[in-house]
């Protein structure tokens, strides 16, 4: 094929998708093109991302990218969302994300009693069941009875192994307490828990509230954020 040829080729493989655009019904009822289009969509800025309450209130507070209406949505007791009124094209336009970082907590695992006191004292608020359960916990140990018995020819070994306390202390339960679950703005849920220790010593503490304290956390983020915000007319929150 020479150039003239290939020239012509091209120019009419580029023709056929600029024929006149045709819309009609098909026998199943629904509205068809000749052709797929796909509408241009606007450039939006990407979201800024935080992690505290105190970031979204100040970006919000000082207007400097002057966003009209605004939807703030608490989705969860560590994340929040700031969008835009609804655009002509019925979409949202995403301006912030808050992500409270929080530490993992190993619930429902037993743990060595050591590890268990330092998780007690660094991710949880400090209370009366907090105090009690480091006591308890810093008064365990672990005692181990051993009976050996060898005919020359093979060998038994019994091993009992037992949680014993050291002093007459009561363990609690449940007990009610309050782990860093949400934003630092946001006073932390108390929740019930059940305390069980095992040998090794080992001890874990389990839910037991059902997930109740994530609707009063998100209730807690709302609360804040309409009390800091409360001057700011073209807002709605919602959780």
């Amino acid at each position: 094929m020479n150039e003239v040829n290939s020239k012509e080729a091209l120019e009419f493989l580029v023709g056929l998708g600029q024929g006149e655009l045709k819309r009609f019904i098909a026998a199943n009822g629904f509205e068809y093109t000749n052709r797929k289009i796909e509408r241009v969509i606007d450039p939006t800025p990407s979201a800024i991302g935080a992690s505290t309450l105190t970031s979204l209130v100040d970006y919000i507070k000082s207007n400097i990218d002057e966003l009209g209406k605004m939807l703030i949505q608490v989705e969860s007791p560590s994340k929040v969302y700031l969008y835009s009124e609804l655009k002509s094209d019925k979409r949202r336009e995403e301006y912030m994300v808050c992500n409270a970082i929080v530490p993992r907590i190993a619930f429902d695992n037993f743990i060595e009693t050591e590890k268990f006191n330092v998780m007690l004292q660094s991710n949880f608020v400090k209370n009366n069941d907090v105090e009690q359960l480091l006591i308890v916990t810093g008064s365990i140990k672990d005692e181990a009875v051993k009976q050996v018995g060898d005919d020359g020819i093979s060998q038994s070994v019994t091993v009992k192994t037992g949680v014993a306390t050291m002093g007459a202390v009561v363990i609690p339960n449940p007990v009610m307490l309050a782990p860093y679950r949400t934003f630092p703005e946001v006073e932390q849920p108390v929740s019930k828990f059940i305390f069980r220790m095992k040998s090794g010593p080992t001890a874990a503490i389990i839910e037991a509230d059902g997930g109740a304290w994530r609707n009063e956390a998100m209730e807690g983020i709302k609360g804040f954020l309409k009390t800091e915000l409360v001057e700011i007319a073209d807002l709605t929150i919602i959780s």
